[in-house]
């Protein structure tokens, strides 16, 4: 917990995995706001852990008030650069930072699994920052997700939620199944509405990068994984809860 961590250099790619992929950008972005608009609230946007504000820039499309709180100075500084000068940003560890207001709408997406107390975090958003009757919209990479237990199964991982030293060096902590994301929001006290998954996938990322480079995967391929994500969320790439304000932990 005393560890003195880089930010900066957590998002570095390294040898054996990107932070982020194409894949990430290019479809779990879109699939994850289609997930999310049908519960926006009316108001504010509060993004925990904008990074360089690829996310950002597509809750522009929707909310005209948004604020970013994000721990790399370099990170901030890209995004800075491509994103409207109407957002407001914060450079601080969610453990410091100080917000003047709660928000309506709350987005922490691949974020929580980088977090040494993940539900301090929840906690505060639970106490501090959300609205009321306002919704934190909460999505991790998934364990039990297919292509996970594929290279489980190939003996590339020891198990479903280990922690690879390369998702390490990323800063990751722990790796989520839907049963442990509950866990974590239920103990901060926050009030669980909604449970799903997002797209289902049995590729690993790089292998998807590939494959969108070619005309073997549509777009209606890709919409019918995110239709089956509906039906199997435990088998999705991402698992997602919709939460309100509820009795402090």
């Amino acid at each position: 917990m005393s560890e003195t961590r880089d930010y900066d250099a957590e998002f570095k790619d390294n040898s054996d995995r990107k932070y982020a992929y194409d894949f990430d950008f290019d479809v779990m972005h879109g699939y994850m706001l289609k997930t999310f608009r049908s519960f926006y609230r009316p108001g504010s946007c509060l993004e925990l852990g904008s990074f360089k504000g690829d996310f950002t820039k597509r809750l522009v499309a929707d909310f005209s008030d948004i604020t970013c709180v994000e721990a790399s100075p370099e990170a901030i500084a890209i995004a800075r650069r491509n994103l409207p000068d109407t957002i407001v940003f914060h450079q601080a560890l969610f453990e410091e930072v100080v917000l003047p207001r709660r928000y309506h709408n709350i987005i922490l997406t691949h974020v929580l699994e980088h977090l040494d107390d993940p539900v301090g975090l929840l906690k505060r958003v639970n106490e501090e920052w959300l609205a009321a009757g306002g919704r934190l919209f909460l999505a991790c990479p998934n364990a039990n997700a297919p292509s996970r237990q594929i290279a489980v199964a190939m003996g590339l991982i020891s198990h479903n939620a280990a922690v690879t030293p390369a998702e390490a060096e990323h800063g990751h902590r722990i790796t989520y199944s839907l049963d442990t994301l509950e866990r974590d929001a239920t103990q901060a006290g926050l009030h669980i509405l909604h449970r799903t998954g997002i797209f289902f996938k049995a590729l690993a990322n790089f292998q998807w990068d590939r494959l969108l480079k070619t005309d073997i995967i549509t777009p209606e391929y890709l919409d019918g994984c995110y239709a089956l994500g509906q039906r199997y969320p435990d088998l999705c790439s991402s698992i997602c809860l919709i939460c309100e304000p509820g009795t402090a932990g």
